[in-house]
């Protein structure tokens, strides 16, 4: 693959002081030890107490979705294979598999897993799969925590078609609605009503998740999905709009429903959380050269001013960051005793440089606008705020440290180590490497060949219609056919 940007490659750094002197010329600062630590010494190898939960070390994996289920929200063998990789991994917490639907018009794909009745037994075997594969590669469970991530998408939406939206959204965006299709005559705004009917189905597929042995839900609040951007609903109307109270109606509403449903045996619940949002970017057509991408930029705001359409963010400046209700929606979920908190900021589908910093965009997406180490040292700062101020009150799991590459395990102790977070989340690196955590506290090193270089395949094949997998250095995807099809797209998007 050609190198078109001016960044530098994590890879061709040769030890851990090239990548700290180059934090220093760009003024960021990433924690990163010299060596990987191996267990029972590394920090990640520690424990922690989750409240009614202990987890068996810092290594987390992040919900990753495949496009790959049925139609009627059941496992295929290649969602299958992904939550055995995940069992394998030697992470001791899997956080929520990946993102269940509660209603098929919520799903994000027409074939998006499903949390529900119908579905039910897909879900056990799902659960018993990779708990019998982490047995297996290290002779039991014990530390093992496993949760099930449920979700609605909201503005999303595309439950029957993979090429067209069906949105259900929380208000009238003046960016978001023009760039993905929604004109001001259509009738999408989700009514009250509707989330109230929402609000029960979470409660049942927090039921299911228990009864098929799941330690813990996620009532996912992220990346601007419907419940993430009921938090930013400043200008919606009725009883889940307007004020902080109301904005987080959905979720308290949720929270308590599962408790009483479940009574003294309720399954624990956990919130991954968007902790800030910034204006929608799109790439510069001034500077697309040779047909690829150009750089990204923040749309236009000059008429939407102040912005008051993101979560966590400075409505003066929307390409900053305002944790002030971040904290406030942080002490709410201390008051509603729920510890588990997954961080992680923006859209991939309108921001995706701040979400998972990449060198390499995806079809629909532009070229970095910076250095993405700077992205994820924004993320390792907004987290490190957090816990310095919740300290053991909450139980924080980090994002967005793919990009590191070589140096994750690195940054990651030395991370724990210094209490700046509780746990490190693996997404995209675990496609190609799913038992990274296994080789960093057992051997104290990693393969090189099966690092994620963030070419950004396994987002681009889905907006494209197929299924997602890292279809450079996974085997198994590389001899598919649509790994041909792939670098065909690629080139004519110019995401090269």
């Amino acid at each position: 693959m050609t190198e078109k940007t001016r960044f530098p490659r994590v890879s061709a750094f040769k030890k851990a002081a090239d990548l700290r002197a180059h934090c220093a010329t760009l003024d960021i600062d990433i924690p990163c030890d010299d060596e990987i630590l191996r267990a029972p010494e590394s920090p990640l190898a520690q424990p922690i107490d989750a409240g009614q939960l202990t987890i068996g070390n810092r290594y987390a994996i992040h919900p990753m979705e495949g496009w790959d289920g049925t139609t009627d929200g059941m496992p295929t063998d290649n969602v299958r294979l992904r939550w055995r990789n995940f069992g394998i991994s030697g992470a001791k917490l899997i956080w929520g598999g990946e993102a269940c639907a509660v209603t098929p018009e919520g799903r994000a794909n027409p074939n998006q897993l499903m949390c529900r009745k119908e579905t039910e037994s897909g879900i056990v075997e799902l659960h018993d799969l990779l708990v019998a594969a982490h047995k297996e590669r290290f002779g039991s469970d014990d530390g093992l925590v496993v949760g099930l991530q449920l979700t609605h998408s909201g503005r999303f939406c595309r439950p029957f078609r993979k090429d067209r939206l069906e949105p259900a959204i929380a208000y009238r965006h003046p960016i978001l609605d023009g760039k993905f299709g929604i004109g001001p005559e259509d009738d999408v705004i989700i009514s009250d009503a509707t989330l109230e009917g929402l609000i029960t189905l979470y409660i049942e597929g927090a039921r299911i998740a228990r009864d098929a042995g799941f330690h813990f839900v996620d009532v996912k609040h992220c990346h601007g999905y419907l419940a993430h951007e009921l938090l930013s609903g400043f200008t919606r109307e009725g009883k889940f709009g307007g004020s902080f109270v109301a904005r987080t109606n959905f979720l308290r509403r949720i929270v308590a429903g599962i408790r009483d449903d479940q009574g003294a045996d309720a399954i624990a619940i956990g919130v991954r959380l968007s902790a800030f949002d910034w204006v929608p970017f799109r790439p510069d057509p001034d500077k697309a050269e040779g047909g690829r991408l150009g750089p990204g930029i923040p749309e236009p705001v000059t008429d939407c001013l102040p912005y008051r359409y993101g979560f966590g963010m400075d409505e003066s400046d929307p390409v900053a960051w305002d944790l002030t209700e971040t904290f406030q929606f942080l002490e709410l979920l201390k008051e509603l005793d729920i510890r588990l908190v997954n961080l992680s900021c923006g859209s991939p589908y309108y921001n995706p440089h701040i979400q998972r910093p990449a060198l390499f965009p995806p079809s629909d997406g532009y070229q970095p606008p910076e250095d993405p180490l700077v992205g994820v040292a924004r993320q390792l700062a907004m987290v490190a705020e957090l816990k310095a101020h919740f300290g053991d009150d909450l139980v924080l799991l980090g994002s967005g440290y793919s990009y590191l590459q070589e140096y994750l395990p690195h940054v990651a102790q030395a991370l724990v180590r210094q209490e700046k977070v509780d746990l490190v989340g693996l997404g995209r690196m675990v496609l190609s490497y799913p038992d990274l955590p296994a080789d960093s506290l057992t051997e104290g090193k990693l393969t090189r060949k099966r690092i994620c270089r963030t070419f950004s395949d396994c987002t681009t094949a889905p907006r494209n219609g197929m299924i997602s997998g890292c279809f450079p250095l996974d085997p198994y995807y590389k001899d598919l056919p649509e790994a041909a099809l792939l670098k065909d797209i690629k080139a004519n998007a110019g995401a090269d």
